[in-house]
């Protein structure tokens, strides 16, 4: 019999020095066949390199060996464990009928490597097998159903997560951390943040992962105040739950500055502050433009050893731009051991915005050089540059190599960007004709680029009608559009029409914008 044929194999199947480390140091000879694989194939899952218990596999199929339930269920997650999902996969498909935790063991492969279509469809396979799915593999399903590696071919439903959790009160399954953690999860990236809240309040026990991402979800949503409150009443906090929001606050110039406090809490609290920390205060720095509170967040990059990192640098120069250090930003821009598009893109942009639009078309050309393909917003900032700069001709070299080149069809901004070029240059009936013959609709920015240039050089005509199809797009909406028209037509002497248009925007009731300056603190001193 087969069975008797693998004990004359067995000392060629496993490797030397094995038979000294099996359970209770009994002789190999003395176990059956399959508890000695079993211990062996139990052994390498357990060890740090896995990959060596695969000629075990080899050495079954050689012998004509086979296994029972519990060899298969442990070679499923050898392979799965040695990132072979292929040969799990056919070791599970090989079990006569498998069982849940077979099929836990392998959903849980496919979500881990990215196959979530292959997920999805095993744990359909589930339901038609008779098997009933339990906590595990319902949380299996929430966290593939919110996952980015979804692709557009997999349509599921809208409601998934509200099946799920039907299916959980419908079964009666148990609540565990993992399940709860799961669907919370889910219902915030769904944007479902009152089903994610009342799924939080049933929770017995406190969870910083669930308190992290009910924190995630109002923040996405512009929720400050709730983040806040779910923030407060954890106990238990971790650098996690710290991050969630200093990120969360540093998206906006309103509560920048709390972020910057938030930072400084976590570390009074006796977390140190890793890439994340750093890259979230970092914005709020840019979003102030508090340049000495961004030097000091520096130093500390420096002193953590991050520096180096590719989003440390591009945080960092992208701060110093916004602030004004473009020189600050170049020397981080110089130091950096490897760039990306980001990198060159927000160099090429502080360039610009900082009044240096020579040195943000040369390394425009430069980025070429290096082989590094430019995005929409690298070309905005080198059109924005040539634009400062007057230069027409290469304005349109870099507006027609966007398709011709990189088969990038421009957007609105390009075009919005190419009429302020020639705006300001001078030439209005070219930019008219440009917006007249765009293949798309011009929007309200094309048309505001337009009649922003006709205010700059005195010109009635082309202004009014700019200002007329940019009133026919949103007459409310832009009343910058007015005071604009407004101008021009009194640089023209012509005060009759100002009247008109002032009685306009009286009957409409638009406002006319308050300016504001936005100044530093600690250069106002």
């Amino acid at each position: 019999m087969r069975i008797f044929r693998l004990a004359s194999v067995a000392p060629r199947i496993f490797p030397s020095n094995h038979y000294a480390t099996l359970p209770l140091k009994q002789d190999v000879y003395s176990l059956s066949p399959a508890v000695t694989i079993a211990g062996a194939l139990q052994e390498y899952i357990n060890s740090p390199s896995p990959k060596a218990g695969k000629k075990i596999h080899a050495g079954i199929i050689k012998t004509g060996f086979r296994p029972d339930l519990n060899i298969s269920i442990k070679l499923l997650i050898l392979h799965l464990k040695c990132g072979c999902v292929t040969y799990a996969r056919q070791v599970f498909d090989e079990l006569p009928k498998p069982t849940l935790s077979a099929y836990n063991y392998l959903i849980s492969g496919y979500l881990k490597h990215g196959l979530v279509k292959e997920c999805l469809l095993l744990v359909q396979r589930i339901a038609y097998s008779g098997e009933r799915a339990d906590g595990y593999t319902l949380s299996m399903v929430l966290k593939a159903s919110s996952s980015s590696s979804l692709g557009s071919r997999m349509i599921l439903p809208r409601s998934l997560c509200r099946l799920v959790h039907s299916r959980i009160i419908k079964c009666d399954v148990e609540l565990d951390d993992v399940l709860i953690t799961a669907l919370v999860d889910a219902y915030v990236k769904s944007g479902k943040l009152e089903c994610a809240r009342t799924v939080f309040e049933t929770m017995k026990d406190e969870n910083v992962v669930c308190s992290t991402s009910m924190i995630s979800g109002y923040m996405n949503q512009g929720f400050v105040e709730d983040a806040e409150e779910i923030f407060n009443a954890t106990t238990v906090k971790d650098i996690v739950v710290y991050n969630a929001m200093v990120e969360g606050l540093s998206r906006s110039a309103e509560t920048a500055k709390k972020a910057v406090e938030m930072y400084v809490s976590m570390q009074r609290a006796g977390f140190h502050p890793n890439i994340s920390s750093f890259a979230s205060v970092i914005g709020a720095c840019s979003v102030l433009t508090a340049h000495e509170v961004g030097m000091q967040v520096h130093g500390q990059v420096m002193k953590s050893g991050v520096d180096t990192h590719i989003k440390m640098g591009s945080s960092l120069l992208d701060m110093y731009a916004k602030c004004g250090g473009v020189d600050d930003a170049r020397r981080v821009f110089d130091q950096m051991q490897e760039k990306n598009v980001f990198s060159w893109t927000s160099m090429i942009d502080g360039y610009g915005k900082n009044g240096n639009p020579e040195e943000a078309l040369e390394l425009f050309a430069k980025m070429k050089g290096v082989h590094i393909a430019p995005n929409y917003v690298t070309f905005l900032g080198a059109l924005s540059a040539c634009s400062h700069s007057g230069l027409v001709e290469k304005g349109y070299e870099i507006f027609e190599s966007m398709q011709r080149d990189y088969s990038m069809k421009p957007k609105m901004e390009h075009y919005a960007c190419m009429v302020d070029l020639m705006g300001r240059a001078g030439e209005l009936s070219e930019a008219l004709e440009f917006v007249r013959e765009m293949p798309e609709r011009p929007n309200s920015d094309v048309w505001a680029a337009l009649l922003s240039s006709c205010r700059l050089h005195g010109n009635v005509d082309i202004a009014s009608i700019a200002a007329d199809e940019l009133f026919k797009l949103n007459a409310d909406k832009r009343p910058g559009a007015y005071i604009a028209l407004s101008n021009v037509l009194a640089s023209a002497g012509k005060w009759e029409n100002v009247s008109e248009i002032r009685d306009v925007m009286k009957a409409r009731k638009i406002p006319k914008n308050i300016g504001r300056s936005w100044i530093s603190e600690e250069k106002a001193q």
